[in-house]
């Protein structure tokens, strides 16, 4: 597809025989097209060429070389040359573009890339609650969207498997495992021993310590530790997965902490061949205050154990050796944040530098209820099945007093229910703290999911009446004349941009990016749709505007699917 800032910014190269992909950088989209389609900020240039931004701006507009079918005019405004595209070539562009591809903004733009995005890693023989939902929606959206633009993408689950809470919970079933019929509610019925067990442990060490001595066993291969871990895994795995199936989560590698336990070793001994271990109260250390961090990172309990950080390590020299990646994400909360500044670190000792500088925190802020903040150990979590079932239900409710007659209510309420969540929580910037309200997550009016959803129907419901195709029917002549008006300009502005914004979100590995893109496209549809008629009398017309119609709508779809949305046929 045609690259017009590329086109502008080859330009400017020529003018001033500055590098192109540096220009390409500064060229910016103006908030009001009233200040052209592109702008170029000479203020960026001052310093190096010795001129003031405006004389600067009025020597490259008389220098550029741009063909008028691509740039229709440039104007010099501020220090800004502003670029404004030719409406016929922008709607030739994005015609043959959709006419082409199926799959409008997929690309091989990240082909010979391998990115690694672990998330959602949820803690075994615990119940799945909102507290997962960011870091589990989140990730899937990287993972789906770094895959559409060709980059090798590997989505990992590293479940918490492992460690003391292990220790906790052989205890608490040595205690009271026969009150529990495991094969019935299991999750449930582990995270109410869990509560239990750390009641107790609060009340007398040595129960705690006794866990710690069987968190020991654990590792060092006891067979009736071991039997229960993994009956505690695999009950927990029947769960997670029921809730993965219905938000559309897919995983391409299932490896936890435990899968890295045999592999610790390797870390302490790297470590201590380079001279970075010290040794503090008995446990194994690596001093980080040369770097500016002034807690130790842990790597060897007391007792001989591993601790989580050395799992970590482990599992990047395995990845950097399995995966040979070029980035590795990790998708968790904020309150880490220390934690993996501590872990690139000392990553550094351990991994060549490639593989140390891939390494990446997308931190993310809590999701609370109005009620305030939750824990698993004092037992207050809202289950993710409960606010599936919850929003579901009211989505139900909503579609029913809106249309009475609808058929598949049940069908379409998951949807739209589903759609609310995922949307809800990926609308607004991760590093942001959330408290999920159904009355905005289902709010149909508003920036929301189920809004999204109801301008897609409104384009399939248009294209279906008049059996309209662009890609079934290549010879439908559409003619770019009928879409010069400003609201079918601002629309294929959009529609042309969706790729670049896909860019977007994997440069700053932010999901939200694409979901105000999906409000943008849906709100310049309804103004589209409300200022000009589309079933008219004049084909030629007809045939134009319906095309707009179906490429929002395909735009819709394929980035509300790249967030884990479906859009449902009907509402």
């Amino acid at each position: 597809m045609l690259d017009f800032k590329k086109e502008i910014a080859n330009a400017i190269e020529e003018a001033t025989k500055l590098n192109s992909d540096e220009i390409y950088g500064f060229i910016e989209i103006p908030k009001d097209s009233e200040n052209g389609d592109y702008a170029f900020p000479c203020f960026k240039l001052a310093k190096q060429l010795r001129k003031s931004p405006a004389e600067i701006a009025r020597n490259i507009t008389e220098r550029i070389q741009l063909d008028d079918d691509i740039i229709e005019r440039m104007e010099v405004a501020v220090g800004y040359i502003n670029f404004f595209l030719n409406k016929n070539k922008l709607a030739e562009v994005v015609i043959k573009e959709m006419q082409e591809k199926n799959e409008y903004g997929k690309s091989e733009f990240g082909k010979g890339t391998t990115v690694l995005v672990e998330y959602s890693s949820p803690n075994i023989a615990k119940p799945f609650h909102i507290g997962h939902l960011r870091t589990t929606l989140i990730g899937s959206a990287l993972y789906n969207i770094y895959k559409y633009l060709g980059y090798n993408t590997i989505g990992i689950n590293h479940l918490g498997d492992y460690g003391t809470q292990f220790g906790k919970m052989i205890e608490a079933y040595k205690l009271w495992g026969v009150e529990y019929d495991l094969q019935n509610d299991a999750i449930n019925k582990m995270m109410d021993m869990y509560v239990r067990i750390n009641e107790l442990c609060k009340r007398d060490e040595s129960v705690l310590e006794q866990c710690r001595e069987n968190f020991r066993l654990l590792e060092s291969g006891d067979s009736y530790c071991t039997d229960l871990w993994k009956k505690f895994s695999d009950l927990s795995m029947i769960e997670f997965n029921k809730i993965y199936d219905i938000l559309n989560v897919k995983f391409d590698s299932l490896k936890g902490e435990a899968f890295y336990a045999d592999k610790t070793n390797e870390v302490i001994e790297t470590l201590e061949k380079k001279g970075k271990i010290t040794e503090s109260e008995g446990a194994k250390i690596v001093d980080l205050a040369n770097v500016g961090i002034e807690t130790p990172c842990i790597v060897q309990k007391t007792n001989g154990s591993s601790i989580y950080a050395t799992r970590d390590l482990a599992a990047i020299m395995y990845r950097a050796k399995k995966y040979d990646f070029d980035k590795c994400l990790y998708v968790v909360a904020y309150e880490q944040n220390l934690y993996f500044k501590q872990i690139f670190e000392v990553a550094k000792y351990l991994v060549d530098e490639k593989y140390a500088k891939g390494l990446k925190h997308i931190s993310y802020g809590m999701v609370a209820l109005p009620t305030g903040k939750m824990s698993t150990r004092l037992g207050n979590v809202v289950k993710i099945e409960d606010l599936i079932n919850g929003t579901i239900e009211r989505a139900k409710e909503i579609i029913s007093e809106k249309n009475m007659e609808l058929k598949d209510k049940e069908e379409i309420a998951k949807i739209v229910g589903i759609g609310a969540i995922i949307f809800n929580t990926l609308s607004t910037t991760c590093i942001k703290d959330q408290i999920f309200d159904w009355n905005t997550a289902l709010n149909f009016q508003g920036e929301t999911g189920p809004y999204i959803q109801y301008m897609y129907v409104r384009t399939k419901s248009i294209i279906d009446k008049t059996k309209f195709n662009c890609l079934e029917n290549k010879n439908v002549n559409i003619l770019t004349q009928y879409l010069q008006d400003r609201a079918s300009q601002n629309l294929l502005k959009i529609i042309y941009s969706f790729e670049d914004t896909l860019k977007q979100v994997t440069e700053k590995n932010e999901p939200s990016i694409l979901s105000r893109y999906l409000v943008d496209i849906a709100k310049a549809y309804s103004v589209f749709y409300n200022e000009n008629k589309i079933i008219v009398d004049d084909e030629k017309i007809k045939n134009s505007r319906l095309f707009l119609t179906y490429a929002t709508g395909k735009i819709l779809k394929i980035g509300g699917n790249l967030l884990g949305m479906q859009m449902p046929d009907k509402m």
